[in-house]
């Protein structure tokens, strides 16, 4: 009888065990909030020591930084591998890049419109000392058409991931996934290694973002120390305008693609991916974000081959909010010149710049240093206006980058729905909260554990081959 009591009695406390499995990470990201502000203080107080600070805001971004080739070579050579058919990725990317390619141009159009309208460079002066600015802003490095498209190469496979260059190291996941998905049942092992590293990566990641409080504070404060509210007030039209422009083009235009392709509601997508949308803000950077974008969208439902092609390739490609940068910066200094475009010099210049931006980085500068590179190329009297926009170009940066990451998630779900790769009661589950993200390993272990059971299968699989 007793043996029956304690049964019972030791029955209803089985529910409770998921409960101590606290997210303490929503802890980090409180900490994130209150830096900022803190940041916000110092660098207004005491401008010099904010500047100081700068080194724990790269420092952090170049952590980050560190990860990227690892993450985005690990989810392609997954994405690509798992799909039996190359032609399924095939259409993945055409639709990938034909959607990049238009939204490009919708994003350019629409800064174009509004730099029309508003004309915020008009009645500026220009100095010797901006005019060197705005050429020291200039690469010298900078690459044509033809030596840009031999840089992708890598010099060495290992080199792709050491010298950090994005594209490079989308080019041999590219062929190492293509080259697994022609290997069949032999090359399973390959996939299981690589699905174990990317755990290990994402893993290492998660011990990276307790430095995200550190980081954010000393990013602003070195921002707001070295602007200052006089450098904003001359630019505050531009500011505003690129602001108002970038909210106009996310809630307006990619809003009414969400609801109408997948029937989302854009809020509901954001308020799933407020953290990424957080550390974008208080870092400047869309990088910073990029491999929780990788296992957010994952975990809500897109197949692995959609995420693998999408979001890595959207970050060199789908930068919509450095499209509505270029163009109003570009009309903004035309204007501060005395030198206003017409409609006939403008759509040159800016065709020249989409292609311009393409493989530009999402970190803080990137998008400065890809405008005046354009415009040497393209117009070189602009390119003393460039040191016009320095002072606020950090400041811009954030928007660009919130835009940049809002489009590319955006755009994962769009492509996830036209190839009827998502999981839609999957998506509802885990927006309403019912199928929570895990921050320990920014991975979805359910996932992870079911895959194992499939070894023995892999293994008779292999033995045929």
């Amino acid at each position: 009888m007793t043996s029956r009591r304690r049964a019972v009695t030791t029955t209803p406390t089985a529910p409770a065990a998921p409960t101590a499995k606290r997210d303490r990470t929503h802890y980090l990201y409180i900490a994130v909030i209150v830096a900022v502000a803190l940041g916000i203080v110092v660098g207004l107080v005491w401008p010099d020591a904010g500047v100081e600070l700068k080194p724990l805001g790269t420092g952090f971004v170049n952590l980050i930084k560190m990860m990227i080739s690892p993450i985005i070579f690990c989810t392609i050579v997954l994405g690509i591998g798992s799909v039996r058919k190359a032609a399924k990725v095939g259409a993945v990317g055409g639709i990938a890049l034909g959607y990049f390619l238009v939204m490009s141009l919708v994003a350019l159009a629409i800064g174009l419109v509004v730099g029309n309208i508003l004309h915020p460079g008009d009645g500026l002066h220009l100095t010797n000392a901006i005019k060197a600015t705005g050429h020291s802003q200039v690469d010298s490095e900078a690459l044509g058409p033809v030596d840009f498209v031999l840089s992708i190469i890598p010099t060495t496979f290992v080199s792709a991931f050491t010298e950090g260059q994005v594209l490079q190291t989308l080019l041999i996941a590219l062929l190492a996934g293509f080259a697994l998905q022609a290997m069949g049942p032999v090359g399973r092992p390959v996939l299981r290694g690589v699905e174990h590293i990317q755990r290990l990566v994402f893993r290492i990641l998660g011990m990276i973002m307790w430095a995200a409080p550190i980081g954010a504070f000393g990013a602003i404060a070195a921002v707001v120390g070295s602007a200052g509210l006089d450098a904003l007030k001359s630019l505050a039209v531009l500011m505003l305008g690129f602001y108002v422009t970038c909210v106009l083009f996310v809630f307006i235009v990619l809003g009414a693609l969400l609801r109408i392709v997948a029937g989302l509601n854009i809020f509901t997508l954001f308020k799933y991916l407020a953290r990424e949308f957080l550390l974008i803000l208080s870092t400047s950077s869309s990088e910073s974000a990029l491999p929780r974008l990788i296992a957010k969208m994952e975990h809500l439902g897109v197949s692995k081959a959609v995420v693998g092609i999408t979001v890595p390739t959207g970050y060199s490609f789908n930068l919509d909010g450095t499209m509505i940068y270029m163009t109003m910066a570009s009309l903004y200094i035309a204007d501060a010149l005395g030198t206003p475009m017409s409609v006939g010099e403008q759509i040159p210049l800016l065709l020249f710049l989409l292609l311009a931006s393409k493989g530009a980085a999402g970190v803080s500068g990137a998008g400065l240093a890809t405008l005046a590179g354009g415009l040497q190329s393209h117009k070189p009297a602009l390119v003393d206006g460039v040191g016009l926009i320095v002072g606020i170009d950090r400041f811009m940066s954030e928007a660009r980058a919130l835009t940049n990451f809002a489009g590319n998630s955006v755009a994962t779900v769009l492509i996830g729905t036209w190839t009827k790769d998502i999981d839609k009661a999957r998506m509802r589950q885990v927006l309403a909260g019912e199928l929570p993200f895990d921050e320990k390993t920014l991975l979805d272990e359910s996932e992870r554990e079911s895959a194992t059971p499939e070894l023995p299968e892999q293994r008779e699989e292999l033995a045929k081959a």
